[in-house]
């Protein structure tokens, strides 16, 4: 453990917190700027993080006024880390190129030949800028990824509509993968009591993305007794978005990929499942031409898992599904898209979009409001954590790599100062009352699923 590891361990004062020094470099997680071209000419499905995450010491940044360093217990892998590890669909570096120059007198540190990534994470403040009001040294936090400048006026709207709007460990440096973090004060929220930090760091990008989608007036402002098909429903958003279905009052209809994740989202109170490879469902002829019929077929599945077309279809794999998310949706429904893992050039057959008065809607993150509301919800117990696995922060290539073959069920979580898992849980009483079947199923569920590929291999 580092000092302030166990300095945070043992309790000490925010006194004795603000006194400690900095170290001048810290452990991080990045990625280089001369290895861009190191997967020149591989399809995305052969670019392995393993090869491109680097572990190493970094120099520490300068602290901007509106700033706070926390000291991250634990982080998360986010499908952008995989995208930033494989430099698509274009390296991050042009990202940090433009923040770098874009004339604000604090933007020119993230423009560095490295580049630390991560876009969550569970710590301690351990100091804070002049201009920070509402948070103190000693502050457990978690931290969400909107990074945005509260004095643009084109974002006191809706933050994520601002000119500036930028995710945190994605288009700007010093991510969350790594001991230490600089974030600005407005993405600090309270770090929920009674889970471990692993369990709080998994939340914040995937919690608030469903949230935005499904609750919030920005997204699809889901009533009760709506029908809603998640695609990936046991991954990272989508085991967020069946609780908040369900929640809701809604109905949702889980696609997943076998029978070990239908018994995880019925175990969850998803009953209506569909396994697609046991559907077989062939959306696509070949590269360039989709099939109907199979869209058809999936619809049929649909209705006689529910009785009816989806009201609100959640949709974020891209161009594998979204022909098909475009047709099941009822007359006069939604279909909310905030990604694109399987491909970002879509199609879809715009006659079954306009004749049916449909519409698809866009969302990206969230805003602070939103983010706060979705992690009041997990403080709550209302939202469980859908950490699946833990690695430490030395194999975080290792940890993106699962991610990236899609090896993984709801969200990896990354130890970062935090030397084992179940640390930093304040509230044993109120866990106990939430349940922790509850708050570990999907940690009970992968554990098992593992216990069983190894007997099938011996």
């Amino acid at each position: 453990m580092t000092e302030f590891a166990e300095a945070i361990a043992a309790g000490v004062s925010s006194e004795v917190l603000a006194a400690m020094p900095l170290p001048k470099t810290f452990r991080a997680a990045f990625v280089q700027q001369d290895e861009v071209d190191m997967f020149a000419g591989m399809a995305s499905q052969d670019k392995d993080p393993r090869k491109s995450l680097h572990v190493e010491q970094v120099e520490f940044p300068e602290m901007a006024p509106d700033e706070v360093v926390v000291a991250v217990m634990a982080s998360s892998i986010n499908y952008n880390t995989v995208w930033s590890s494989i430099f698509e669909p274009i390296p991050t570096f042009e990202m940090l190129k433009r923040l770098g120059r874009s004339g604000r007198y604090w933007a020119k540190r993230h423009e560095l030949p490295y580049h630390i990534v991560g876009s969550d994470g569970a710590g301690v403040i351990v100091r804070v800028g002049s201009a920070v009001r509402n948070w103190r040294v000693g502050d457990k936090v978690v931290i969400h990824c909107n990074y945005v400048d509260d004095q643009d006026p084109t974002g006191h709207d809706d933050s994520m509509l601002s000119y500036d709007q930028k995710i945190w460990g994605f288009e700007s440096n010093f991510g969350g993968l790594a001991d230490f973090t600089l974030v600005k004060a407005n993405q600090l929220m309270p770090k929920p009591a009674h889970l471990s930090w692993e369990e709080s760091a998994v939340n914040a990008l995937c919690n608030s993305t469903s949230y935005r989608m499904l609750v919030s007036r920005n997204g699809a402002s889901m009533k009760q007794g709506q029908t809603v098909l998640v695609w990936g429903a046991t991954g990272g958003i989508g085991g967020y978005a069946v609780q908040y279905v369900l929640n809701g009052g809604g109905i949702p209809i889980g696609v997943v990929s076998s029978p070990d994740k239908v018994e995880l989202l019925n175990e969850l109170g998803c009953e209506a499942v569909i396994d697609r490879r046991a559907g077989d469902y062939k959306f696509w002829k070949d590269a360039h031409n989709q099939d109907e019929s199979e869209w058809r077929r999936f619809g049929n599945d649909i209705r006689k898992q529910v009785g009816e077309d989806p009201d609100i279809v959640f949709e974020h794999p891209g161009r594998q599904t979204m022909g098909a998310s475009v047709y099941v949706a009822k007359r006069g429904g939604i279909i909310m898209t905030c990604a694109a893992t399987t491909g970002y050039m879509i199609e879809y057959d715009n006659r079954h979009l306009w004749m049916k008065l449909k519409s698809i809607k866009s969302s990206h993150f969230a805003n602070y409001r939103e983010a706060w509301d979705a992690n009041k919800l997990i403080a709550k117990g209302k939202v469980q954590p859908v950490l699946s696995a833990v690695y430490p922060l030395e194999s975080v290539g290792e940890a993106t790599y699962v991610v990236h073959k899609n090896l993984h069920e709801g969200k990896v979580g990354i130890l970062c100062q935090a030397d084992a898992e179940g640390q930093g849980i304040d509230d044993p009483e109120f866990r106990d009352k939430v349940g922790e079947d509850r708050i570990t199923l999907f940690r009970r569920h992968s554990e098992k699923l593992m216990a069983k590929r190894a007997e099938a291999n011996q």
